[in-house]
């Protein structure tokens, strides 16, 4: 097992907070992460039904048999533990006592901002990015790395894909679903997450999903949010604060796995995804997802936007860093066009001095400077320092 990129993040957290929550999707290795980290630390899974049942019997009980504190692993299955725990840190005053994870984004949220707000960190940790890809082999062939994707179980145990991202909708993406909305037909869920698949980079119609899949406008929303909420999915939200032109206000729809939309998609191997119609998406998908598991490792909030004016005018990707902006153009193509770099320059204009540089990233081999704008391969060389810095 592998060093992940956010141990240093989670290790200064402990020395800081008296908890620590780990979010994330499930098999992104939050466990493991944990239990790594803090090997003597009393370890409980509230996925087991007998400790599930033993610890909301007599939670303070339970507890107690911890004085230490403990990790608590998929904290959502028993959220009445937050109280006491709020209770127990609050007395002991000390730092790093519980761990939690959760694989449901809003019911730990929720439960954390109403009884462990200012006394823990929360951190999300996604599949394994480039970098830790890279300490497995150095050397990716860009379609085969986003066919394969990037849970930890693949690349540990040398699984198969297809077989396990099969396994891994059946299994995880169905159970937590239900656990969210009743779903009563499973059938047209997952027919509604190869829809969803199939429309990724695109701006979300939900007039036209609600068309396709036979369901309401309401129930697509509500079906979305689900997958938010279980890390299936992420919204990158339009970017129009102080531009006085018409925009587009509705978001786009990215996986937080490469490897499992191909799947959806159909998609078996590095030929099949380098000819698809929906390659470009891929990797667009697919360089916005390390951006964000790059921001995310560092303990740092997204703040991620993509631009798109009424005239088709586009930029792939916004980043924010301390109220300056950084234009990203993504393109899977394998040679350099200056046409890549027109859209940069013109929200280069629009925000004047907020603007920092600006960046394309393709699939090309050579690295170049053009109008204070980078072009490079980022699964040659890696994201740029200079995005955070």
């Amino acid at each position: 097992m592998i060093t992940r990129e956010i141990t240093k993040e989670f290790k200064e957290s402990l020395k800081e907070y008296p908890v620590v929550t780990v979010l994330g999707p499930r098999q992104s290795g939050k466990t493991t992460l944990v239990k790594m980290t803090l090997p003597d630390k009393p370890y409980f899974s509230l996925e087991d039904p007998d400790i599930r049942l033993a610890a909301e019997a007599d939670p303070r009980g339970f507890l107690g048999n911890v004085p230490q504190g403990a990790i608590l692993d998929e904290i959502q299955r028993l959220p009445i533990l937050l109280s006491y725990i709020q209770g127990i840190v609050d007395e002991r005053k000390e730092k790093g006592m519980f761990i939690l994870t959760g694989s449901h984004q809003p019911d730990v949220h929720q439960a954390v901002s109403q009884t462990l707000a200012g006394r823990t960190a929360i951190l999300q940790l996604l599949p394994f990015s480039m970098t830790e890809l890279f300490k497995y082999k150095r050397s990716w062939e860009t379609y085969k790395l986003i066919v394969t994707g990037a849970f930890p179980r693949i690349h540990d145990e040398k699984l198969t894909p297809a077989r396990f991202y099969n396994g891994y909708i059946q299994t995880y993406v169905e159970r937590d679903v239900r656990t969210l909305i009743n779903v009563k037909d499973l059938d047209q869920f997952q027919r509604f997450l190869t829809l969803l698949a199939g429309r990724i980079g695109q701006i979300v119609n939900y007039t036209s999903l609600s068309n396709d899949i036979g369901l309401s406008g309401t129930a697509v929303k509500n079906w979305i949010s689900v997958l938010k909420a279980s890390y299936v999915v992420f919204e990158l939200q339009p970017f129009f604060e102080n531009i006085k032109k018409r925009l587009v206000k509705s978001p786009k729809i990215f996986f937080t796995d490469t490897g499992l939309v191909s799947h959806l998609l159909g998609i078996e191997t590095a030929n099949q995804a380098s000819r698809d119609p929906l390659r470009g998406n891929l990797y667009e998908n697919f360089v916005i997802l390390e951006i964000l598991k790059s921001i995310v490792n560092r303990g740092k909030r997204p703040e991620l936007f993509f631009y798109r004016d009424t005239h088709g005018n586009e930029v792939d990707l916004i980043i924010r860093r301390r109220r300056r902006l950084i234009p990203v153009e993504i393109k899977s193509a394998a040679t350099f066009n200056k046409t890549f770099i027109k859209n940069i320059s013109l929200f280069q204009e629009l925000t004047k001095d907020r603007t920092l540089g600006g960046y394309v990233f393709y699939d090309g081999q050579t690295s170049l400077e053009v109008n204070d704008t980078t072009i490079q391969n980022i699964l040659l060389h890696g994201l740029p320092d200079s995005l955070w810095s």
